[in-house]
């Protein structure tokens, strides 16, 4: 599978949903209106991003609502099981050796010829796994017995016997021709993949969180788990890299009948328990600076970004045309000069901005998708109080209320400081040396004072320390000598994936290209709807209903498995060795990853976030519980009553994050950016008042502004005042002017060239196998070489004399030739 069977459809995608159809004229101005009126109106959103939603709500999102026949069926099985071994008593009652003694007795099931009675053992054990809810009254006792139950099948040795199961079930040539031949691919093609996967889930899931109330067993079997999937010892390869397997396979139309749904959440949780979540990551982060000898992190991230308030959302149309209407009243009037800060602050009109409509460069909305600087609390309900007056201007004398502080503290780079040193000598002294960045002789004193500053702020990421370290191994291969490469489980999973890992990349991105809401049904896209869709198509408008938010909510359950497993590989990749990072990188962009991003974002992102494609009274394990009540279109359409959709917003997140890892510090690929016109875009999803999701967005619009022209910038004012105040600053970095040295030609194949180069020296230098042998020592020793045991093949002697005239006395020799001078 090649990188370009990616191109075509996602460009075409991005055109068929891009600035070409957007609406003209007074639909714009409708659109905005609608848009920025639902913004003004929504409050700030209450979201904690982490590595996983709640417990039950990742639990429930593992089965569609149209397996939901399948929760009694799972509870027969087991009955009809249990009744003639436990003779009238439940399992709850049961002693844990006797527990124990009846999930023996399951796995010598599981070993039966019959495929039949093995799926019934194996339901079973699902309905073990889902915590014997006949048995219980409460959600609360669900989950207890769940948990209680998948220990203590994790310590029969249950998952490992599920794993056979599972290649067993891969390898089934039959059930995958068979599913290549149906026109139409339903619920019952998967059924002992999607109750292999389940069980299997539902340990990874259960295992990995933590619960303060875990016994000892439990945490050290914890740990035994995580060692165990995070290491090769499932056919000499980790877990995960089979259910890599899985998706390359059903990508590639061997295995239509797949439940890819199941695999990407497990795959996603294998990945997120063997390599760590986010805070996990963090003190990775900070571990490995100490042994580097690096100078400690200035902040945690993590804290700083929760500890943000999102910014006001941007003023509606109407709003902005009453206020233009009295600037035109007032435009004779002369105004003081008030600084610059207080007019972002106070929502002033700008006085450099224009007021003709036809300098606006691309897009209609960018008059007013500026979003307003944070203010100080005691005068935020004086701005936001409807309808906004006037605000009257304040003398220059008057004292002005700001945030206090920035949120980051300011950064610089080795690079950083040999630019200015290197200008500045040309500046005063007209000669350079180089990358000395301690001779100051012949600068004036404000740069000595300038040079002290920012080696201040001089931060040196692990990654640069990293880069320094391969140079030198490729410069001094044999005085050096051999690399120690610690076998951490990034660097395991990093080993098993390299052979195949475009292939891997662009099946991931072909699944998140089917599942975006901004994607059209196209005949040659895969069908990632196997799991989901019912034998019997539904007759009524009530069945039809539910179907559709069943598909809707499958398809955005699919997009935040895969946008949280991206992250997850491109941050433990970075941190393990920067060049993994950025072969997985190069894999996405040559894939076509960032225009596929943007068609994403490229949608109404408000009514995206807010969307209510769930029924909780479906939701496991609220549906097994409780009576279910009569579900009625109105009560469908009502949706939840929660403020947004926390697997949405998680998405985007995650999304905006996997740009800004694709696009930092690399000039060509943010010229991507500016080439597919992403500002417009981006400025949309800044109307969700999120401080995180605002802060990604403000980073990818602060690394293409020097490139959006001077007209972007005067007209943008608001957006230039948010990025200020909540985006790390580069002490010498000139995002808002654009006379960064960094604003030359677009390169972008030597660029990506030269990257390539040094990933491909550093991967033949730690992996390959068959090393080159310049460096290898040669024996001249006749005796020695002649002495060596040269093995021959079995049948050799049988036709040696043929060998002896082929290859030697049939071969003219010039012996002269040994004489010459070569």
């Amino acid at each position: 599978m090649q990188a370009e069977d990616m191109e075509v459809p996602i460009i075409n995608n991005l055109n068929d949903n891009g600035d070409s159809q957007r609406p003209k004229g007074k639909d714009v101005f409708k659109d905005q209106q609608k848009e920025s009126e639902s913004s003004m109106e929504s409050p700030n959103l209450e979201f904690e991003y982490g590595d996983s939603d709640m417990l039950t709500a990742e639990l429930s999102e593992l089965y569609s609502y149209t397996e939901e026949p399948e929760f009694a069926l799972n509870r027969d099985y087991f009955e009809e099981d249990f009744r003639s071994h436990a003779r009238g008593r439940r399992w709850t009652e049961l002693t844990v050796d006797e527990q124990r003694a009846y999930v023996m007795r399951l796995l010598d099931a599981l070993e039966v010829t019959d495929r039949d009675k093995r799926l019934k053992v194996a339901r079973a054990i699902l309905y073990l796994a889902q915590g014997v809810f006949d048995e219980c009254d409460t959600e609360v006792d669900v989950l207890h017995w769940s948990r209680h139950n998948i220990f203590l099948l994790y310590d029969m040795g249950i998952f490992t016997a599920l794993l056979e199961l599972l290649s067993m079930e891969m390898d089934n040539s039959q059930a995958c021709s068979s599913a290549v031949r149906k026109p139409a691919i339903s619920l019952a093609d998967s059924t002992e993949l999607r109750v292999l996967l389940s069980i299997m889930y539902l340990m990874v899931e259960t295992i990995r969180v933590q619960t303060e109330d875990d016994r000892p067993e439990w945490r050290a079997a914890r740990e035994t788990f995580k060692n165990e999937l995070g290491s090769p010892l499932y056919n000499g390869e980790p877990f995960a890299l089979l259910l890599f397997t899985m998706v390359t396979k059903f990508c590639s139309m061997n295995a239509p009948h797949f439940p890819m749904k199941k695999v990407l959440l497990l795959l996603w949780k294998t990945v997120l328990f063997t390599l760590g979540g986010f805070e996990e990551l963090q003190r990775m982060k900070v571990g490995a600076r100490e042994r580097l000898c690096l100078a400690p992190l200035p902040e945690d991230s993590i804290k700083v970004v929760r500890a943000m308030r999102a910014a006001s959302p941007p003023a509606s149309a109407m709003e902005l045309i009453e206020q233009q209407q009295q600037q035109k009243r007032g435009r004779r009037s002369r105004r003081p000069l008030v600084k610059q800060d207080s007019l972002d602050t106070y929502n002033e009109r700008d006085p450099f901005k224009n007021d003709d409509p036809r300098d606006e460069e691309d897009d209609p909305e960018d008059t007013d998708s500026g979003i307003e600087g944070e203010v100080d609390p005691l005068d935020r309900d004086v701005i936001i109080q409807p309808p906004p007056p006037p605000p009257p201007l304040r003398p220059p004398t008057e004292r002005v209320n700001f945030p206090k502080g920035l949120p980051w503290a300011p950064k610089v780079r080795e690079k950083d400081i040999e630019h200015f040193l290197e200008t500045s000598r040309n500046k005063f002294i007209g000669f350079t040396l180089g990358n000395d960045t301690e001779t100051l002789v012949g600068l004036p004193r404000p740069i000595h004072e300038s040079v002290k500053t920012l080696k201040q702020h001089k931060y040196v990421s692990v990654s640069e320390v990293q880069i320094k370290k391969e140079e030198e191994l490729l410069q001094c291969p044999l005085s050096l000598g051999e690399e120690e490469v610690e076998e951490t489980p990034a660097e395991i999973l990093y080993v098993g994936m390299l052979p195949n890992l475009s292939q891997y990349v662009i099946a991931l991105l072909k699944l998140l290209l089917a599942a975006a809401p901004t994607s059209k049904a196209k005949t040659d896209s895969i069908n990632i709807l196997a799991d989901v869709l019912p034998e019997e198509m539904p007759i009524t408008v009530l069945q039809s209903m539910k179907l559709g938010i069943d598909v809707n909510r499958h398809k955005e359950i699919i997009v935040k498995a895969i946008s949280a497993l991206l992250l997850l590989l491109l941050k433990h990749l970075k941190l393990n060795h920067i060049y993994q990072f950025e072969i997985v990188s190069q894999h996405l962009v040559f894939a076509n990853c960032i225009p596929l991003i943007l068609k994403f974002f490229n949608q109404n992102i408000m009514s995206y976030i807010s969307a209510k494609n769930s029924i909780c009274v479906l939701d496991f394990p609220h549906c097994v519980v409780h009576e279910m009540p009569e579900l009625t279109a109105e009560s469908l359409e009502a949706g939840d009553n929660n403020q947004f959709c926390w697997r949405n917003l998680f998405s985007c997140i995650n999304l905006l994050r996997i740009l800004n890892k694709l696009t930092k510090w690399k000039h060509s690929r943010t010229m991507m950016l500016v080439v597919f016109k992403s500002a417009p875009i981006l400025k949309r999803a800044l109307k969700v008042k999120q401080a995180m999701m605002q802060l990604y967005v403000l980073k990818l619009l602060k690394i293409q502004t020097k490139y959006l022209g001077r007209q972007w910038r005067k007209s943008n004012m608001k957006t230039m005042s948010a990025i200020y105040q909540k985006v790390r600053h580069r002490l010498n970095d000139d995002w808002a002017y654009g006379n960064d040295i960094d604003a030359r030609p677009w390169d972008f194949q030597a660029e990506e060239c030269a990257l390539r180069e040094s990933i491909e020296k550093f991967n033949s230098r730690r992996y390959d196998k068959n090393k080159n042998g310049d460096f290898a020592p040669v024996d001249n020793c006749l005796q020695s070489v002649l002495g060596q045991r040269v093995e021959l093949p079995e049948d050799f002697h049988y036709s040696y004399e043929m060998w002896l005239e082929r290859e030697v006395f049939s071969q003219p020799i010039q012996w002269e030739g040994l004489l010459q001078n070569p």
